[in-house]
């Protein structure tokens, strides 16, 4: 695209007065830089994926304060984790992790595991422990 007609919608950067860097072509054709406020479906897509990230917090909430889940998925969804990241996190096996999704698993995991959990979603141990969903 060339310089000028890089995007300059409104968008969530623009709310904030910051601006992305996009290449461009100049009047000669050769590649340059330029500052864009946004784009909108650009803006659109993030605003879908926000949409989606925050309905999977309060399913994660709802199911732990329902007794399907134990707040290790809770704490991830909001942290943006999936169980390759919480795994490299914690320095467990990911079939582990997933055992300690339930809630049965979660109450007999020991203060040393709970602390490596804790740790990574930056909360204390009894934060972790007593989150029942509300």
């Amino acid at each position: 695209m060339k310089k000028e007609e890089v995007p300059q919608d409104k968008g969530n950067l623009s709310k904030n007065n910051i601006k992305e860097l996009c290449y461009a072509t100049d009047e000669n054709g050769n590649y340059t830089t330029a500052l864009s406020t946004g784009w909108e479906p650009k803006t659109i897509a993030l605003q879908n994926s926000l949409q989606d990230i925050n309905e999977r917090i309060e399913k994660a909430k709802e199911d732990v304060k329902n007794g399907i889940s134990s707040p290790i998925v809770y704490f991830m969804e909001v942290h943006k984790m999936d169980w390759v990241v919480l795994s490299s996190y914690v320095g467990m096996w990911i079939w582990r992790i997933k055992r300690h999704r339930k809630p049965s698993v979660f109450k007999r995991l020991s203060n040393k595991v709970l602390s490596k959990y804790a740790e990574a979603f930056e909360i204390s141990v009894e934060e972790l422990k007593n989150f029942k969903g509300e």
